[in-house]
């Protein structure tokens, strides 16, 4: 069989860059081993499966080329964004069903912004601290005063590590191995290491995202993980802002930069109860597939 499959770069930096993602309408038609398949020729970290929702807007399921996985927020900017290029998602406001539950999605233009939780931390042992800096291989004196790497949770569970200076950051050469042993001893997608030097203006930090447990040495754009980080950045390290602009990608090599848009709402007492992180996608090619 063959079909043509788009692929969408999510949270392009301008119209360049992002984090490319398949995107299959229509899905209902094939079964979890087309699909898998389907995943496994597209080859991109993750691609979006689009059918009918009896609970939401529209059913998305997110295959990798080895594995289906719970959710994937690059995956979902890019499926909602190329709903909206094409005339086929009129509302600016929208929903989607997953595997773990239904979320809200709201639009603007053609950004698409998905809901997350409000967070959950928990700080490192010093077992785990040791072990995480060994895996960056840096020191603790490489790490900015105050922000003490966490664990944070919106949905899904990043170990956030901030670096001082941007030339530690760039020059990062992680110990896969031992990064993926950490991450399945602490339940991880992945590390999240960023930085506030070295970024563009009007940008709230810049990041890397290791996760090898899940086959990706370094991932371009990251928006479940770039939600932790603004509520890190909000809890933790005191910033007073309800959003917040994260870079990523432009420290890898090759790079491919991205930028993702977090916005907190707040309880009445200053809590964060929910988020919303989003940002645009872009058609970068058609891939006909053959499976």
């Amino acid at each position: 069989m063959k079909i043509e499959v788009p692929i969408v770069s999510a949270f392009v930096d301008g119209d360049s860059g992002g984090n490319p993602a398949g995107v299959v309408l229509n899905a209902e038609s094939f079964s979890v081993e087309q699909k898998q398949c389907i995943a496994a020729a597209v080859g991109l970290s993750e691609t979006a499966f689009v059918s009918p929702s009896d609970s939401a807007d529209i059913k998305l399921e997110f295959f990798t080329p080895t594995q289906q996985i719970a959710h994937c927020g690059h995956a979902t900017i890019a499926a909602f964004s190329y709903l909206r290029q094409n005339g086929l998602l009129t509302s600016d406001r929208s929903s989607k069903e997953t595997i773990d539950g239904c979320r809200s999605i709201h639009m603007e233009s053609d950004a698409a912004f998905m809901e997350q939780m409000a967070p959950r931390s928990e700080p490192l042992s010093d077992v785990d601290l040791r072990s995480t800096l060994l895996a960056l291989g840096i020191t603790q004196s490489d790490l900015i005063d105050g922000a003490d790497p966490k664990i944070v949770n919106t949905g899904n569970s990043f170990l956030l590590v901030g670096i001082r200076d941007v030339e530690t950051i760039m020059r990062l050469q992680p110990d896969f191995g031992l990064i993926e042993k950490i991450s399945d001893a602490l339940d991880l997608i992945g590390f999240y290491v960023f930085s506030y030097d070295g970024v563009g203006h009007g940008r709230d930090a810049g990041a890397r995202m290791f996760a090898p447990r899940y086959g990706i040495r370094e991932e371009s754009a990251t928006g479940m993980a770039a939600g932790p980080l603004a509520c890190y950045l909000h809890d933790n390290l005191g910033i007073d802002k309800q959003e917040f602009a994260i870079e990523q990608g432009h420290w890898m090599s090759p790079p491919s930069p991205s930028v993702i848009t977090v916005r907190l709402a707040l309880d009445a007492d200053g809590k964060i109860k929910n988020l919303y992180a989003g940002g645009r996608g872009a058609i970068k090619e058609i891939k006909e597939i053959v499976f």
